[in-house]
């Protein structure tokens, strides 16, 4: 946690946040590969628990847009303030150091924050956070219903991250 909180555009977005949680994962890749390869993963279990939680938001009275299909290439992933990868929009990055991009809606505003750490043994250090932001009464409720899934989620995205092969392209890793 403490090497995504040092970067000063994740301390804003920190502020009276209701939800900060870090994974890290070492790998060899670049941090367009990973974060390529990161939401690039978009295997058939993801695909059905994005199928429940359609019918789980209509309980809580919110609409779910069509997930759109990952098409991400380290050469596509974009750096560029307000530009959008998948249904996240950057809010902030820098060239092989950090990316943070946010999805927002009625309930809650949620941030993935990637940063990449060099480390001494020549691999790079992915610390990959989340913060969230309940909007309404509904945020919370919704955030405990899928916590459990989006560790699951998060765990298996960063795995692909660091298993992205430039020869694959976007496909997808199961």
């Amino acid at each position: 946690m403490i090497y995504l909180s040092n970067i000063d555009s994740i301390q804003s977005l920190l502020k009276d946040n209701d939800h900060f949680d870090v994974k890290t994962i070492d790998g060899d890749v670049t941090l367009r590969q990973f974060i390529a390869g990161s939401l690039s993963y978009y295997p058939g279990w993801i695909k059905a628990l994005y199928a429940i939680r359609r019918g789980f938001v209509r309980l809580l009275g919110m609409t779910q847009e069509t997930m759109p299909a990952p098409r991400l290439t380290p050469e596509n992933v974009p750096f560029t303030k307000g530009e959008m990868a998948t249904f996240f929009q950057v809010y902030e990055a820098e060239e092989n150091a950090y990316w943070i991009a946010g999805a927002s809606d009625k309930h809650l505003d949620a941030y993935l924050a990637v940063a990449a750490e060099t480390l001494s043994n020549g691999k790079t250090r992915f610390h990959v956070g989340t913060i969230v932001h309940y909007n309404n009464v509904a945020g919370p409720i919704y955030f405990n219903v899928i916590r459990p899934f989006h560790h699951i989620v998060v765990s298996s995205m960063i795995k692909a991250g660091v298993n992205y092969q430039p020869t694959q392209g976007n496909l997808n890793y199961a």
